[in-house]
């Protein structure tokens, strides 16, 4: 079985829990919206930079032209959007160790929305998991 996914699965939880602790800084005194937006200008920035440098820009009008891929990564964008407004909106009312593991339930929801829109198998494991996810996460804010 090839584990090189699991690699970059652990690089995206450790960077996204730098997001939870350097927003939560610099959101002090400072409108949420704008500052995802801001957010997403620089994150825009280094996915061109990366796509430039990586000579994948020519992908970009294949993209276009699929409209069914432009269609599901335009929705993946908007729901996207909508996660970070709310999110840095949770962190500036509440605490990064609070917000951050609600936020993370995205988990359990994937699993869900998997079993129900993609036809993913939910064995007796996953489901154990994902309900300790789900209690863990509440625990964690009542604690």
């Amino acid at each position: 079985m090839e584990f090189s996914w699991l690699i970059f699965a652990i690089l995206s939880a450790l960077t996204a829990a730098l997001v939870a602790i350097f927003g939560k800084i610099g959101l002090e005194g400072i409108d949420t919206n704008t500052a995802t937006m801001i957010r997403a200008g620089i994150m825009f920035a280094l996915l061109l930079s990366v796509i430039v440098l990586t000579g994948k820009l020519n992908q970009v009008p294949k993209i276009i032209s699929n409209q069914k891929a432009l269609f599901y990564i335009f929705l993946s964008g908007l729901a996207g959007a909508m996660s970070w407004i709310f999110y840095f909106i949770a962190l500036k009312l509440g605490k990064a160790s609070q917000a951050a593991p609600i936020d993370r339930l995205s988990i359990v929801f994937v699993i869900i929305f998997a079993a129900l829109i993609l036809g993913e198998k939910i064995t007796q494991k996953i489901a154990i998991g994902t309900a300790l996810m789900a209690v863990g996460a509440v625990l964690i804010v009542l604690g």
